[in-house]
């Protein structure tokens, strides 16, 4: 048995309990009230990489939630590469949907339920005993190693990119490893090849000076409710095309490449839509539901409120109203002219008798797609078929992960995805879950993932 297998066996306890410790810690970057726990986990995962051998480890400001860096540079003639992930986690409403506490990790029938068990805090951990077992076992990394784990992801990381192009010479490397990920089923691995970028905003409907009494002013002026339901129908048809003028300029249509690439993935369409509760699965006509999520940019209404919505019934003709829209962006699209675009269909369609506002949220991304001749992909895929008996899918993530066009941008390194949690783990949602059966094969694969890096250089 090679070394490092043994201290990972010798200390799967310790691992256990450290992650445990870590999950403890309601590291909420998107409420102010949990900075400090923020800041706190900070300093636990500064302590726990110089517990596995880094140096130089240090927690960093950025002028939001800290970083913390940590390198190993002892590997002359090898490439540099940086291990990526986040501390940060979701708030957990609701609450009273959780089936324990969110922050109280629970161990059940081989799960590990906690907020962020999988998302990053299970995944990038794995990383952090992997090197640890190489250190303490052989006594020597197979190249250089530095990590770079952030505690702002969950709300777009807004310092990072000034941040990162601050500090381009300490974060320089010759390739990234983001632990940001996961699997596309319990059985089956995957390599996310490329992330949807994002911008986020909110619009404000204002019209009287307060809210009104429905009988004596109801139908004389108009109802921001009615005004804003308006303004978001206009940006959407009815199958699910986005009218917002100039929004698809710059998406260019898919290559047979990429349709060929979701191709090679079983998906059961009603077995979807049954999983999520719903009766059919929806979205923009001429695509699979795979290409939707993951090839195509997006629209979505994340929330809208105005008016009375206590219990029973108030007679009110509300002064106000709002709504919560976040774009998914594909290759080449800015989220500064997305934004600018819908700032324009606005003003365009407000309807008489309100005054309207666009107000964009920090932490827009641009997306991410790895090149697929890079070297680094195909070691990627040799270990995952090693470590889990079959060949992964090619995939790409609907979601966001914002620093990987920034490591592109200011570092020149492109990046591979390798996560071992799955999809099903209820990211951002009560009850989220991590697999012990990962936990082991996690620390395993990234050990043979820098190995097989370092000898292919």
């Amino acid at each position: 048995m090679a070394s490092w297998q043994q201290y990972l066996d010798d200390h799967r306890t310790r691992f256990l309990e450290d992650y445990l410790d870590l999950l403890r810690i309601p590291s909420i970057s998107a409420l102010p009230e949990y900075a400090q726990d923020v800041r706190r986990a900070a300093e636990w995962v500064a302590r726990r990489l110089e517990t596995a051998g880094l140096e130089g480890v240090r927690v960093m400001e950025t002028g939001g939630h800290p970083v913390v860096y940590g390198e190993w540079l002892y590997a002359p003639g090898k490439p540099t590469v940086l291990i990526y992930g986040h501390f940060d986690v979701q708030p957990v409403d609701p609450l009273e949907l959780w089936s324990s506490p969110p922050f109280e990790p629970s161990i059940r029938d081989g799960r590990v339920y906690a907020r962020g068990a999988s998302d990053n805090k299970g995944n990038f951990i794995l990383a952090v005993f992997a090197v640890e077992a190489l250190l303490r076992g052989e006594g020597r990394l197979p190249l250089n190693v530095k990590f770079f784990l952030e505690g702002q992801e969950e709300i777009g990381s807004p310092q990072l990119p000034a941040f990162i192009a601050q500090h381009k010479d300490l974060l320089a490397c010759d390739l990234v490893i983001s632990t940001d990920g996961a699997n596309w089923a319990e059985d089956q691995p995957s390599l996310s090849v490329g992330s949807r970028g994002l911008c986020a905003l909110q619009i404000d409907v204002q019209g009287a000076s307060s809210d009104l009494h429905s009988g004596l002013y109801g139908g004389t002026i108009q109802n921001p409710i009615h005004a804003l339901v308006r303004l978001l129908e206009s940006m959407r048809s009815p199958d699910g095309k986005i009218l917002v003028e100039g929004f698809y300029d710059r998406v260019a249509p898919l290559s047979a490449e990429e349709r060929e690439m979701l191709a090679r993935i079983p998906f059961d369409e009603e077995a979807y839509a049954r999983n999520l509760g719903v009766p059919v699965t929806f979205g923009e006509p001429g695509y699979t539901t795979l290409e939707r999520a993951w090839l195509r940019p997006t629209l979505e209404v994340n929330g809208i409120w105005g008016g009375f919505q206590g219990e029973g019934t108030k007679t009110v003709l509300p002064n106000e109203a709002h709504a919560k829209i976040s774009c998914r962006l594909v290759p080449e699209q800015d989220p500064e002219e997305i934004i600018a675009c819908i700032k324009a269909h606005v003003e365009r369609h407000v309807p008489p008798g309100v005054r309207v506002t666009v107000r964009p949220f920090p932490g827009s991304a641009r997306a991410y797609v790895a090149p697929p001749d890079l070297p680094a992909l195909r070691a990627a895929r040799q270990v995952l078929a090693e470590v889990y008996g079959k060949e992964p899918y090619l995939i790409r993530t609907g979601g966001t992960v914002p620093v990987l066009a920034l490591f592109l941008t200011h570092l020149g390194a492109h990046t591979i995805t390798v996560a071992f949690g799955v999809e099903d783990e209820r990211f951002h949602a009560p009850d989220e879950f991590f697999r012990l059966e990962n936990f082991d094969r996690g620390q395993r694969g990234y050990v043979r993932l820098l190995q097989r890096l370092g000898e292919e250089a």
